[in-house]
């Protein structure tokens, strides 16, 4: 979760810092963070407001696909090991 929270964050810091200085027409439409982010704008108060979002955007992006890989992990560890013990005991229930 925090690093791709810190990466989201330095992507908008960067994309808001390249926009302000290679495009002052602003052609790019960088503004329609402001819909999702809320504060952001192409100041550098706007781009620290939209890099905190995004870190807490990312952060809980990160958290979540974490928890899903690792709860798919965990199901899938627990059913590989019900079958091996199934398997085991019906061996052993065969001899009796």
């Amino acid at each position: 979760g925090m690093a791709l929270g810190v990466t989201l964050a330095v992507v908008i810091l960067a994309i808001t810092g390249l926009s302000a200085v290679l495009d002052p027409t602003e052609t790019f439409p960088i503004h329609l963070l402001d819909r999702f982010f809320y504060g952001y704008s192409r100041s550098l108060m706007g781009a620290l407001t939209g890099a905190f979002w995004g870190f807490v955007t990312g952060f809980c992006w990160g958290w979540f696909l974490a928890f899903a890989r690792n709860f798919a992990l965990a199901v899938w560890l627990m059913l590989m090991r019900v079958r091996d013990d199934m398997a085991s005991s019906r061996v052993f229930l065969d001899h009796i």
